[in-house]
């Protein structure tokens, strides 16, 4: 199972590889501006389907964590849409517990300037989660537990502030509640419910 969500996972980077090619492309016919940068996010989620590995068994929900690339398209000064894939727990989950759960996420954000390097951020966010793995009452020693396949779609929104620096790069520091049905034939239907806090940090941006 490792190897085959290794290969998932190479799969995804290389789709990310054709994306940013997109990207690029739309950004050098509309005069748009292309921006890469890194995603942190750091709360807590009420699950009653998956396992969480950083709680008991039986307990719905708990912490989640990630890191994630980021790339955005620019319109101007107040639009921009974006991609969002997460990198370090789908990596940490398959490498370490031999199960998946990713979200890869679509972002839109509107800025309303406040100061010439400050603004308010608000926008939603469409995404598809998948899942791979035992429910939430299997324990962590379990040496053969049963799993399954969930899926369902992920839709967040985002409301935080944007730091403008002197050579145009961003920061973004703000709050994601976010909700997710999953579904699947081998398991109940269930549902993610939680928000986080989140940290966006650009290390590139088209001049």
């Amino acid at each position: 199972m490792v190897q085959s969500l290794n290969k998932l996972m190479k799969t995804v980077y290389l789709s990310l590889l054709v994306l940013l090619t997109l990207f690029y492309s739309v950004s050098a016919q509309n005069n748009t501006k292309i921006s890469l940068g890194i995603n942190v996010m750091l709360g807590a989620r009420y699950d009653d389907t998956r396992m969480c590995v950083a709680s008991p068994a039986g307990v719905k929900g708990g912490p989640i964590a990630d890191v994630m690339f980021n790339t955005r398209l620019h319109f101007n000064d107040t639009w921009s849409v974006g991609f969002k894939l997460p990198i370090m727990r789908p990596i940490l989950f398959a490498t370490a517990f031999d199960m998946l759960q990713f979200e890869p996420e679509f972002i839109v954000e509107y800025t309303h300037q406040i100061s010439d390097d400050i603004g308010l951020v608000v926008g939603p966010g469409l995404g598809i989660s998948f899942h791979y793995g035992p429910d939430y009452k299997t324990e962590q020693d379990d040496s053969d537990p049963h799993k399954f396949a969930a899926a369902g779609p992920f839709i967040s929104a985002l409301i935080g502030m944007k730091f403008q620096s002197s050579a145009g790069s961003s920061r973004i520091i703000g709050l994601r509640p976010f909700y997710a049905p999953l579904f699947s034939d081998d398991y109940r239907s269930g549902t993610v419910l939680g928000a986080a806090l989140e940290g966006h940090f650009d290390f590139f941006k088209q001049p």
